[in-house]
């Protein structure tokens, strides 16, 4: 059985182009239309700029052959108001007179004409303007089809792009349900959360990885870099310090009993560096801030990794920026962390925070740094709780001039009772 041939697809014939002959003498619309019909036109005839006009808001003209001279409406005004017809296609003008005078090139020029001839018209110029109004006609259709291909495909994007912002907007308030709680009390400690990122999703996160009336482990991180990358790597480290959940927790080791002891700040910094190495393929880093506080004596003791130091907003108002730096997470194998001990008195407060608040710039590109972010934190010296880290958030906006910043902005803050 042979197999039924397949099928050409149809070409669609050229269109014949319409040329609209403009002249009030009928014997000069007769010899141009005898040389129009020859070479293959649709040719339209008007004697008079009016009836012209009414011809093309009917049809669609590619080509017009104006005389210049009409009584009534001559060809310069039949021009102008060609031009002002709202058209899906361009039609290429071409004024006809015995006019040789350089203004009165100009005059026909500046009212819309794309070329003038001289009468008498002879046969071979007249085909050679044709043709050379063709060529433009050609390369105007040829953009418009292009325009509309950029149109039908900028929709398309502006589809994906929106589908793709409502998924960022939902990854957004998942990022953020990581952090359920902006403030609570364990013990002798108020514990207050700020979680804002620069976009709709960041690299940022802060929480507590261990909680009891006796001690608390909090702690801050930021990923390197910005976008859906950092926001996953941000969600699968935040589950490595879930305080909800010791057996996962990264921070916690089980014991014989079955019971769970909890690591030092700095063995915590270790093992998050070599899971990341071990476990996760990927070039992103991160700085974090590892925090414990004994509740009953106040002893505090850090682990900084490339996070910024860590503040003791002491109850007298003195500010005391402690730690010693140290190498971010996830850049070599067997780094090691080191420790800081403090002590925080009752009414001290301890705040850890993302470096989008001291790296935050103003219209001149100055930075604002510790000093700065010291002194605005000087100048709220009275609030406290969530209100102190929703007046610092704020302080950075304004200083950044506007409510979007360059970086997300993350901070936990404890305070200790009297």
């Amino acid at each position: 059985m042979q197999k039924p041939k397949a099928r050409r697809p149809e070409i669609e014939p050229a269109r014949v182009l319409t040329v609209l002959v403009v002249d009030d003498s009928r014997l000069q619309r007769r010899l141009l239309t005898g040389n129009l019909d020859k070479w293959g036109y649709e040719v339209f005839e008007a004697e008079s700029g009016h009836g012209a006009l009414e011809i093309c808001k009917a049809t669609q003209v590619d080509l017009i052959l104006s005389d210049w001279m009409m009584p009534g409406m001559d060809g310069l005004e039949f021009c102008r108001q060609f031009r002002a017809l709202e058209q899906d296609n361009y039609g290429y003008f071409i004024l006809l007179t015995s006019k040789d005078d350089k203004a009165e090139v100009v005059a026909g020029l500046d009212v819309g004409a794309d070329d003038l001839l001289t009468k008498p018209v002879h046969s071979s110029e007249l085909r050679a303007r044709l043709r050379s109004g063709e060529r433009i006609l050609a390369m105007q259709k040829e953009m418009v089809e292009k325009n509309k291909a950029i149109s039908v495909n900028l929709k398309a994007l502006q589809n994906i792009y929106a589908a793709i912002d409502r998924d960022l907007e939902e990854a957004k308030k998942l990022q953020h349900s990581l952090v359920p709680e902006t403030f609570l009390e364990i013990g002798r400690a108020e514990i207050s959360l700020k979680l804002q990122s620069s976009g709709h999703i960041g690299g940022d996160m802060i929480g507590h990885y261990f909680k009891s009336p006796e001690r608390i482990g909090v702690f801050g991180f930021d990923v390197s870099g910005h976008g859906i990358s950092a926001a996953l790597m941000t969600a699968r480290l935040a589950g490595c310090l879930g305080a909800a959940s010791p057996a996962y927790n990264i921070a916690m080791e089980p014991q014989p009993d079955g019971s769970f002891a909890l690591h030092s700040p700095s063995e915590i910094a270790r093992r998050m560096n070599r899971r990341m190495i071990d476990e996760m393929d990927t070039d992103l880093y991160l700085t974090i801030l590892l925090a414990e506080i004994d509740l009953v004596t106040g002893k505090l003791t850090l682990a900084q990794a490339g996070h910024p130091h860590p503040l003791i907003i002491r109850k007298s108002g003195a500010l005391e920026f402690i730690g010693g730096g140290g190498m971010p997470v996830g850049l070599i194998a067997d780094a090691d962390f080191d420790s800081c001990e403090a002590n925080l008195e009752p009414g001290d407060r301890f705040l850890i925070y993302s470096d989008g608040f001291t790296e935050a710039e103003n219209s001149q590109g100055v930075m604002l740094d510790e000093d700065g972010f010291g002194a605005l934190i000087t100048a709220h010296a009275r609030s406290s709780g969530p209100e102190l880290l929703d007046d610092l958030v704020w302080e950075i906006q304004a200083y950044s001039g506007g409510d979007e910043v360059g970086d997300d902005l993350s901070a936990v803050l404890v305070e200790l009772t009297q």
